[in-house]
């Protein structure tokens, strides 16, 4: 979110504006909220906090929430201000890596805001889903049995023009029985690849001609149906595309930058134990 937005809403759900219209206008992020000792703690202090809370405190009256952040900050103020290295190495790092995030941040939100356009994510979406071959789904039914024999048995008297649904009924082990054997619609990649490769060989109506071996036992199978997989609505899919674009914007993007920035890496294999081991208060 946008300091001039998290301004505007801190700054009116705490009354200290009486309405969004005028708040822009009337706070902005250079605004003294207290001081410590002549040092100025500012609006933008407080929104970067309340910024980072979680979404409980969030929901809090947000006067209570103004107050408690500001009350938070003055005391860190003084602690700062009394502690006897203000300016210590490790903070110095600290904040400098703070600052690059930051920074950095900036970029990113301008890549992905890029690669995220309306155009560009129905683009996508056409030649992902409108425009591609998603495959085909089957809506098959099967008799488990625990024997090739028994399957077998079932073949001779289907093709003698017994039920499908009956025999299934009578005697398949399987969860589908009562159901008649019933599987309903499955795509590719659900089934075992032995029973997947036997539903894709029938035609609709046909049973395969010989029994099936899974890890499960022996399958009848009957193809009762199948058709194309259709395409999900774009609103459906519109945020996984959206972080699919972002993620390989960035990901071109930065190895631009990177390929095109005067980068000099020195020789980090002496450097990388000492790296894990010092504690941050011993850097000088």
């Amino acid at each position: 979110m946008k300091l001039l937005q998290i301004v505007t809403n801190i700054t009116v759900a705490a009354g200290l504006l009486v309405s969004a219209a005028n708040a822009q206008s009337s706070v902005d992020s250079d605004v003294v909220v207290a001081t410590v000792n002549g040092e100025e703690i500012k609006m933008g202090h407080v929104v970067m906090v309340y910024d980072t809370l979680p979404q409980q405190y969030k929901s809090l009256p947000a006067e209570q929430v103004f107050q408690g952040i500001v009350e938070q900050i003055v005391q860190q103020t003084v602690l700062a201000q009394a502690a006897a290295n203000p300016n210590a190495k490790y903070i110095e790092f600290a904040v400098d890596n703070e600052r690059r995030i930051l920074t950095a941040s900036q970029m990113i939100d301008e890549i992905t805001t890029e690669a995220t356009s309306e155009d560009k994510l129905r683009a996508y979406y056409d030649a992902t889903y409108q425009s591609a071959d998603l495959g085909r789904e089957y809506n098959a039914s099967h008799i488990l049995v625990e024997s090739e024999e028994e399957a077998k048995d079932l073949i001779v008297k289907l093709s003698d023009g017994a039920d499908f649904a009956a025999l299934a009924q009578e005697f398949s082990t399987g969860p589908s029985g009562p159901n008649g054997g019933a599987l309903g619609w499955f795509g590719q990649g659900r089934m075992v690849a032995p029973f997947e490769q036997a539903v894709m060989s029938l035609t609709v109506g046909e049973v395969s001609p010989l029994p099936v071996q899974t890890q499960f036992g022996w399958h009848v199978i009957i193809l009762n149906d199948m058709r194309a997989v259709q395409a999900p609505a774009f609103e459906e899919v519109s945020g996984e595309i959206a972080a699919e674009l972002q993620r390989v914007a960035i990901e071109e993007r930065v190895k631009i930058m990177v390929d095109g920035a005067a980068v000099v890496r020195v020789d980090q294999s002496t450097l990388i134990v000492d790296a894990v081991k010092t504690d941050i208060s011993e850097l000088d």
